[in-house]
């Protein structure tokens, strides 16, 4: 599956904010984002851009909620055809879905220091749902769902730092985590309220319903 491998703060720099890419960075004065550095989009007419159009906005919102998610651009469409299919707001069903995926659950669950890392740890099978081993970041979990650090995992040393730093995290109110079984459960899907991110999903919303 094509993904993209540049530098990932050319990213953040693009969308004007911080996507959290990666992990620690992003807190520190290293952030390629804070207003005294390069507070402007990347390339050579990054400093002379225009203002964007109604449409160069809608598609700068849904690139940002892409990117934050690591979503490929197919994939992307095929969750708002299935969030529009369903009952209730299309944007928000559509968020609802992004948060459910195992990588991000994963992260908000506080054992990862972002999303691309997530995503590689669920790949090396370091995880498990409902004590069965889930490989695929983009698995959807359910209420009642239960997703742990295998057991194999928990000695190393990756791991073995995670633990430590956990229960300084706070975790969204629709996980239950057990922070020292290294383990949550999931009591509630999430809401709009529960997606702390500055996203205006009705922009995408309006951008593929053109």
């Amino acid at each position: 599956m094509a993904r993209y491998t540049e530098a990932v703060c050319r990213l953040c720099r693009r969308e004007g904010m911080k996507l959290y890419l990666k992990g620690d960075r992003c807190y520190s004065a290293k952030c390629a984002v804070i207003p005294e550095k390069r507070a402007y989009p990347p390339g050579q007419h990054g400093q002379g851009r225009k203002k964007a159009s109604e449409y160069g906005i809608q598609l700068r919102e849904k690139q940002k909620v892409r990117r934050i998610y690591g979503v490929q651009e197919k994939q992307f469409h095929n969750y708002f055809e299935k969030a529009e299919r369903q009952k209730g707001i299309t944007g928000e069903n559509l968020l609802r879905m992004l948060e459910c995926r195992l990588d991000n659950v994963v992260y908000r669950m506080g054992l990862c220091v972002s999303r691309p890392e997530a995503r590689q740890l669920v790949r090396h099978s370091h995880f498990t749902v409902n004590g069965r081993k889930v490989n695929i970041p983009s698995y959807q979990v359910k209420v009642g769902d239960v997703i742990a650090l295998k057991e194999g995992s928990k000695d190393s040393p990756k791991f073995t730092v995670v633990a430590e730093a956990v229960g300084a995290k706070t975790i969204p109110s629709w996980i239950d985590m057990d922070k020292e079984k290294l383990s949550g459960r999931i009591v509630t899907l999430p809401t709009r309220e529960d997606i702390d991110l500055a996203i205006t999903e009705q922009l995408v919303v309006e951008l593929y319903s053109r």
